[in-house]
């Protein structure tokens, strides 16, 4: 039993770095309307300016390409029906839309909408590994395809697209490309000037930064219509007053992160974790091992034990992780990715995922290790006492 509680599921989201938390009154002071143009409202102007022109920096984009939302499922949706909505009003003869097979849910819950708007909506097939079938993809991939979006690293198994290959066959046929990068962001080197994506959707909260801001970088001559009538705020791309102190805490966050460091330093905690489950716990398979992924991320399955059982055992025990069954909030399906991947239901609902965060520690991930192979061993015996008992 530990005292107190160990957080392991920080691709779910993060807590505030204690540097911006030290800065947070000073952009609370700016309490204005950014849109106003008298003198309480320059300030916040400001602010907002100097932090687009800092992430565009960091991210390697012009600052006008990009539109300030209130985080990644609004920027997915955005990007999505904004482009095709764009190119329906040009008539364009495109009406196929690529989906990467595991995306969240933020875009393939889209999909009904996108098949009303007319447009035939196909899936990319992954391996158990979560590698994409590029034949698959290249043979599809026709002058008829108005949009491709596939996630740069996948939320729950960590994977990495081969976005650079993708990309380029998707440029070959005129179609557009977007990218869900929230889970990349600070985690896997990359830069919006080397991955010439169309659209890219991110995340404050998954940084450090504060909840409640995100953006959709745009890529200067890609068609795209406002989802939200009001102001002309973000250009008219996206109405309603900007969350400017989120929004700072993200550019503050952005500026700092070093995806090649972070990475080198719990990649060693994530192996030295895996290894040790595989060698105390019978039964466990890890997911997408055989793949290129995030240095933070775990996903298992564990033979006949619930994954949700897992986790609430672990979380009594002081431990917070993460399941690939969505079952943990109150639905009963298992994770569409997991399933995606060629998971039995069973398989996927017996599944648990850890993600490290930058001050993870040895001792922590040793701790968890030790508690996870004691609930297991006590979840199976309480599985073969039922079993006994009722035949």
């Amino acid at each position: 039993m530990t005292r107190g509680n160990i957080y392991f599921d920080f691709n779910a989201t993060t807590p505030a770095d204690g540097e911006v938390l030290k800065q947070v009154p000073q952009w609370l002071a700016l309490w204005g309307n950014p849109s106003s143009i008298h003198a309480h409202g320059r300030g916040p102007k400001k602010l907002l300016r100097e932090s687009r022109r800092s992430i565009a920096k960091s991210l390697q984009c012009h600052p006008l390409e990009i539109v300030f939302t209130s985080g990644g499922s609004e920027s997915n949706n955005m990007a999505l029906k904004g482009l095709l909505t764009a190119l329906k009003k040009k008539n364009s003869k495109r009406h196929r839309v690529l989906l990467g097979g595991i995306e969240h849910p933020s875009v393939l819950k889209q999909i009904p909408d996108l098949q009303a708007m007319g447009f035939t909506v196909e899936r990319i097939p992954v391996n158990k590994n979560g590698q994409y079938d590029l034949k698959f993809y290249q043979e599809k991939l026709d002058d008829q395809v108005a949009l491709v979006s596939v996630m740069l690293a996948n939320n729950e198994l960590g994977t990495i697209a081969p976005l650079q290959t993708m990309i380029s066959q998707a440029k070959e046929v005129g179609a557009f490309f977007h990218s869900d990068m929230v889970q990349a962001l600070g985690k896997y080197p990359f830069s919006l000037q080397a991955l010439p994506v169309d659209l890219a959707s991110f995340s404050s909260h998954k940084v450090y930064a504060l909840k409640g801001s995100g953006l959709l970088f745009i890529r200067k001559g890609t068609p795209f219509e406002s989802l939200t009538q009001g102001g002309a705020q973000e250009r008219g791309r996206r109405a309603g007053t900007e969350n400017t102190v989120a929004i700072a805490s993200f550019a503050h966050r952005i500026a700092v992160l070093d995806s090649a460091s972070f990475a080198a330093e719990v990649a060693p905690l994530r192996d030295f974790f895996e290894s040790s489950i595989a060698k105390e716990i019978p039964g466990v398979e890890i997911l997408g091992q055989a793949s290129p992924r995030l240095a933070n991320t775990s996903c298992f399955t564990i033979v006949d034990v619930s994954g949700e059982s897992l986790l609430m055992n672990l979380d009594i025990r002081g431990f917070s992780v993460g399941t690939g069954a969505a079952c943990s909030s109150g639905n009963p399906e298992p994770s569409p990715v997991l399933l995606a991947i060629g998971l039995s239901r069973d398989q996927a609902q017996s599944s648990l995922r850890i993600s490290l965060g930058k001050d993870t520690t040895k001792a922590e991930v040793e701790s968890l290790a030790r508690a996870l192979a004691e609930v297991v061993v006590h979840l199976r015996k309480l599985q073969t006492e039922h079993e006994v008992l009722h035949g």
